[in-house]
């Protein structure tokens, strides 16, 4: 077991002691709000989606892009979104469904997920993780603005508007423009893929010290018994019951592993935006990312083990 350990933390302890690097920076006024602001909008519209294309564009689609990894995440994105709603119907209040849902199945898989995908499986974490990104990213902005406009006063389900979002979206264009350069096996000149990749290599850490430096300790002190729940489905339910959903399936390997890190990972900070903008409890969506975020250090760590240890990784 002991190697489990150590293969488990060598994977998760370089991504959280970025975002705690976050924390300590934001506390000594090394950075602000300003820069927080600014450089998270140059990962969503710069360096993430270069990332993503470039390591679509490295890939070998073949082994990437697989039909039964992708369906079932689907799937079981859609199952797992339609367990929290079914939940916050019974255990809510109206006003905080939409909040509770998202915050319950939408992770932080295009930094936090993606960062541990190719921390364990190197290039074939980064391309299958990139290539699930590109779904998640499709699913989370349609499921995440439905419940919104169905439960916020300041939103209203239109189709149209969730579309063309979808269609505007950085990291969707990053990773849709780049399969076609994939398939026909288009070659860029030299000196452009190195200065992407130069640019490309800022996102993971510059958007995990983003992340960290977001955090605060007063909302986690200010938490409520919804954002407890809301994190507590996020982070070991609804994980547990997807992964071993996908088990089931036959699911094994990188491919099993992969999975469960997309599900554990903790909950967007793009689910604080979107709640500020359709004028829900943004507060409590602050407390879930931090609740979520905090624990993610102990529930991914655990849920490593456990499937290192019974050989299913």
């Amino acid at each position: 077991m002991f190697p489990v350990v150590v293969q488990t933390l060598s994977v998760t302890a370089p991504v959280f002691a970025m975002l705690f690097l976050g924390v300590v920076l934001r506390r000594v006024g090394w950075i602000d709000a300003a820069f927080v602001n600014t450089a998270s909008a140059l990962v969503f519209k710069g360096t993430m989606p270069t990332l993503m294309f470039i390591s679509i564009l490295k890939a070998d689609l073949n082994t990437a892009l697989q039909p039964a990894l992708l369906g079932y995440f689907v799937l079981a994105t859609i199952a797992t979104f339609a367990l929290a709603w079914g939940w916050a119907i019974w255990r809510c209040p109206r006003v905080e469904r939409g909040v509770y849902v998202q915050g319950a199945f939408r992770g932080n898989n295009g930094i936090v997920g993606l960062a541990l995908a190719a921390s364990l499986y190197g290039d074939y974490g980064l391309s299958a993780g990139s290539v699930l990104a590109g779904v998640v990213i499709l699913l989370y902005n349609s499921l995440s603005a439905l419940i919104l406009a169905l439960y916020s006063a300041g939103a209203r389900p239109d189709a149209r508007a969730i579309l063309i979002s979808i269609a505007r979206n950085p990291l969707i264009i990053g990773v849709v423009s780049a399969i076609p350069f994939a398939y026909w096996q288009v070659a860029l000149p030299g000196w452009l893929m190195t200065s992407g990749q130069y640019f490309a290599q800022m996102t993971l850490p510059l958007a995990l010290i983003c992340i960290g430096a977001t955090l605060s300790l007063a909302a986690l002190r200010d938490s409520s018994g919804i954002a407890l729940s809301s994190s507590l489905m996020k982070m070991v339910w609804l994980p547990l019951m997807a992964t071993l959903g996908a088990w089931a399936c036959g699911f094994r390997g990188a491919e099993l592993g992969i999975l469960f890190l997309y599900f554990a990972s903790p909950t967007a900070a793009a689910s604080f935006v979107m709640a500020r903008a359709v004028d829900a409890n943004h507060q409590l969506a602050a407390t879930i990312i931090v609740i979520t975020t905090l624990m993610a250090a102990l529930s991914i760590n655990a849920g490593l083990f456990l499937l290192g240890g019974l050989g299913w990784i």
